[in-house]
């Protein structure tokens, strides 16, 4: 008799968390990076110039910020289930592209395919991760939910590179090794429990453009500012280093290119597990100073030829990104309201990833008429100025001393 009321219990099934949410976020941003170390191969193929490559980098970036722009907000209605699964759709459709090899416009459709799977990921699956953590945890699902995105964008090329030069099919094989990652990644969605009460999945996106509720601007702006700063260097390691490194360098080997930008990513992700330790109110202007001496070492490696102070600049700049990022994310996270948290981080990445297009297209122009050495310093030279001026900008604003 004893055994009758136990077994009338319905056993409650532990459903995957934050952990696994975050493992879903880097699998899908890692297909934003994963043909950076393959543009060399594509421009002998198809043979387009360098300003093409930045062009072809940026319209990801445009496919980012018009998602963030049209349904930024959409997960805070539909659920944060429903537009994971989107965003990993795209996410597979954009290696589809590449595996077609249909020259060009194959390669602008499958970047911006992949933007509009990172703008959806940027903010449901950064709230995603920091919902489905403990409350004696959010912390560290702030740290997991930063560290998912740097350290699937610099997993991203650090795989490719690696399946190119070692594997066959230096062209298709990333890709496939990706909508397998992505296959399994649809499955842990479907285990994860929904956080957003009263979801309405097919509700049409109501698109509210840039939005930040009124309270959180004073946080907002500073924040944002550093995110800018910081996703320039990322920009210009995404989309150009590989090509300083096998054209000034000498170096063709592609596992040595997405090596260079992994230590980037990998540099942020160690930046942002220091930024528990430091108050924001300093991570942020300490990590825009980092970064500006990681640009400095960028320039001199572009200047004096050198490998060694490429690497570290990316180890340099990636740390202050890093340190500055998690913190302005979490500022902001944490500043907004609940039912306007995923439009408000959204905004911030539409900041984020403006500072990731459009410096590097820049650079992609004046390499047309300076060569990439001075194309690159003059980019460094801009981008460190913005940097010390944030810094400077952070440092004289008035501060929340509660955080």
């Amino acid at each position: 008799m004893s055994f009758l009321p136990r077994r009338g219990r319905p056993r409650r099934k532990r459903r995957p968390g934050h952990l696994a949410a975050a493992a879903v976020f880097a699998i899908g941003m890692a297909g934003t990076t994963l043909p950076t170390p393959l543009y060399g191969l594509y421009r002998r193929e198809l043979g387009f110039s360098e300003l093409m490559v930045t062009v072809v980098f940026a319209s990801y970036a445009v496919g980012v910020i018009l998602t963030l722009l049209l349904a930024g907000n959409h997960s805070d209605v539909a659920g944060r289930r429903p537009v994971l699964l989107c965003a990993l759709g795209f996410a597979a459709a954009s290696a589809v592209c590449f595996l077609l090899e249909g020259g060009l416009p194959a390669l602008f459709a499958g970047r911006v395919l992949s933007g509009f799977s990172a703008g959806l990921l940027s903010g449901a699956g950064t709230v995603t991760v920091l919902e489905l953590a403990a409350p004696g945890r959010k912390s560290r699902a702030s740290l997991a939910a930063t560290a998912a995105n740097m350290g699937g964008l610099g997993c991203g090329p650090l795989l490719s590179g690696l399946l190119a030069q070692y594997a066959p099919l230096p062209l298709s094989l990333p890709f496939l090794a990706h909508l397998a990652l992505v296959a399994g990644a649809c499955v842990i969605v479907l285990l994860l429990p929904e956080t957003v009460p009263d979801a309405r999945p097919r509700v049409r996106p109501r698109p509210r453009g840039l939005y930040v509720p009124a309270r959180v601007r004073g946080v907002f702006t500073p924040s944002a500012l550093a995110a800018f700063a910081g996703f320039s260097l990322l920009g210009l390691f995404t989309a150009v280093a590989p090509s300083f490194v096998s054209h000034t360098l000498g170096i063709g080997n592609l596992a040595v290119s997405g090596l260079v930008v992994f230590s980037v990513f990998l540099s942020s992700t160690a930046g942002q597990s220091l930024t528990g330790r430091v108050p924001v109110r300093t991570a942020l202007p300490l990590g825009c100073l980092v970064l500006v001496g990681g640009l400095l070492l960028v320039g001199a490696s572009l200047w004096a030829g050198s490998l060694a102070l490429l690497v570290g600049g990316a180890v340099c700049g990636g740390l202050g990104q890093g340190l500055a990022f998690r913190a302005a994310l979490t500022a902001v996270g944490d500043a907004a309201p609940p039912a306007h948290r995923a439009a408000t981080v959204s905004s911030f990445f539409v900041v984020a990833y403006t500072g990731i297009s459009l410096p590097v297209v820049g650079v992609g122009a004046l390499t047309m008429w300076l060569g990439l050495e001075r194309a690159g310093l003059t980019f460094t030279a801009c981008a460190t100025l913005l940097a010390a001026a944030t810094a400077l900008h952070l440092v004289r604003a008035p501060r929340d001393d509660s955080r």
